[in-house]
């Protein structure tokens, strides 16, 4: 950490912020020049505030040098991380994986439609949701554990891996034998609790970015996990509120090379939340291949008029057919492929 002191601080201010900083266990380094004197601050603490220092007297700025989150940071895995199942597939090597299905599981019939159609298609992952969190409590709120079962059914079924969203502390336990990986979505990225749990257990962990949460924050949250002893986490960006309202939400691109710059871990882009426009779902889709996500979560359905819940953005069974067709044309260019 670098602290810039004002031109005008007196060495008596100087000294108490080099106090200050001894007190938080940094070791001070002082270089005073012709206008004014830098303080590099030298530690492995993460866990402080810099308004707490940039409130002293004296002090012009200060620049936190190190990023606060080590074990999700670059430096941590130089290489990469590659998320590993026992089917084989991988997340984060050269393929780009495809995980498909509907918003939520509705009936068995529906499922099985549209899991035998995406599988068909390429995707590699059966998506839905068994626990639906709604902003409306009068919503369809997804079929829980019975929902579960026909995921894993469906997924054994077209030799699938299944994703689904888990909520709160009390439905991991039950979700782990029938779910592959694990969804936290962007209402409890900062769940702290729920993630120091998913840190404890064997799964792999998808976490999305919260609706207003920076990338510092949503490598925060990974953080948490993996500080729990679970590496397998999959970072995803799912669209952040801004002021624009033509779209449920804006598909923050940048963010995926700029995770794949700061962070080890896989990155997903969810073009169906990011929009929440079946009509700019595809486009969305192959620009985030090109970007260099990792993977891609999307919503399909076979009849989206009807769903019971995202139905707008929900792909028909040939938009994504022809989406993967126009997937695969787009990955080599970048050095990956598609299923």
């Amino acid at each position: 950490m670098i602290v810039a002191m004002q031109e005008i601080a007196t060495e008596e201010q100087i000294q108490q912020v080099i106090e200050h900083l001894v007190r938080m266990g940094f070791s001070v380094h002082r270089t005073t020049g012709e206008r004014q004197t830098v303080l590099a601050a030298v530690g492995a603490r993460v866990d402080f505030d810099t308004r707490n220092l940039e409130v002293l007297g004296g002090v012009q700025e200060v620049h936190r040098i190190s990023a606060p989150y080590k074990l999700a940071g670059r430096s941590f895995r130089p290489q990469g991380t590659v998320v590993q199942f026992a089917n084989g597939l991988q997340i984060g090597g050269d393929e780009v994986v495809v995980m498909a299905g509907p918003c939520s599981v509705e009936s068995r019939e529906q499922l099985f439609k549209v899991a035998e159609q995406v599988s068909k298609a390429g995707a590699r992952v059966l998506r839905g949701g068994a626990f639906k969190p709604r902003s409306s409590p009068y919503s369809f709120q997804g079929l829980g554990i019975e929902g579960l079962k026909l995921l894993r059914e469906a997924g054994d079924r077209f030799g699938m891996l299944v994703i689904s969203e888990v909520m709160e502390i009390s439905q991991i336990e039950m979700m782990l034998p029938y779910v592959d990986i694990l969804q936290v979505g962007a209402r409890n990225m900062q769940n702290f609790n729920l993630l120091r749990e998913l840190g404890k257990v064997k799964s792999p962990v998808l976490l999305k970015r919260g609706i207003a949460a920076t990338l510092e924050e949503l490598l925060l949250s990974a953080e948490y996990i993996m500080a729990g002893g679970n590496y397998d986490v999959i970072l995803c960006e799912r669209g952040i509120r801004t002021f624009e309202t033509y779209t449920r939400n804006t598909l923050d691109i940048s963010a995926i090379p700029i995770i794949k710059q700061l962070s080890h871990l896989p990155m997903t882009s969810d073009p169906s939340h990011g929009t929440g426009r079946r009509d700019k779902v595809a486009s969305m889709a192959r620009a985030s291949v090109a970007a260099g996500a990792d993977a891609l979560l999307i919503e399909v359905h076979h009849d989206p008029d009807k769903a019971l819940s995202d139905g707008a953005q929900s792909l028909y069974p040939e938009q994504f057919r022809q989406l993967m067709g126009e997937l695969r044309m787009i990955a080599p260019a970048v050095g990956r492929k598609i299923a």
